[in-house]
């Protein structure tokens, strides 16, 4: 079983920028596709990107343009950059692979 861990969350400013981390550790017989979720308070949990081994990305339509997310596999590492962003991208931010699942970061942005 593999451990996610998120980082980098916090409070920002509107039009501000921060960049999430998800780091793996555990059993690690080969990472393949990293996602980002979210989910805001009330609402579904949300994808919002993903990338796979040969770091082909995928982005939702709602933070397109707006979130780049990478892969740094010597540190068995994955990041969301995330730009230009609004209150309404308040959320708890997960990462996951497969079936495992982070405990979440918090992101705030303030009007």
């Amino acid at each position: 079983q593999v451990q996610l861990e998120e980082s980098g969350g916090g409070l920002v400013q509107a039009g501000g920028s921060l960049r999430l981390s998800c780091v793996a550790s555990g059993w690690i017989s080969g990472i393949y596709t990293m996602a980002w979720h979210r989910q805001a308070p009330g609402k579904q949990r949300e994808f919002i990107g993903d990338i796979t081994k040969s770091g082909v990305t995928t982005y939702s339509d709602s933070m397109k343009g707006r979130i780049i997310i990478s892969r740094d596999d010597t540190k068995n590492s994955w990041y969301l950059q995330m730009n230009s962003l609004k209150p309404e991208d308040t959320a708890v931010y997960y990462c996951s692979h497969g079936s495992d699942w982070g405990r979440g970061t918090q992101v705030t942005v303030s009007s």
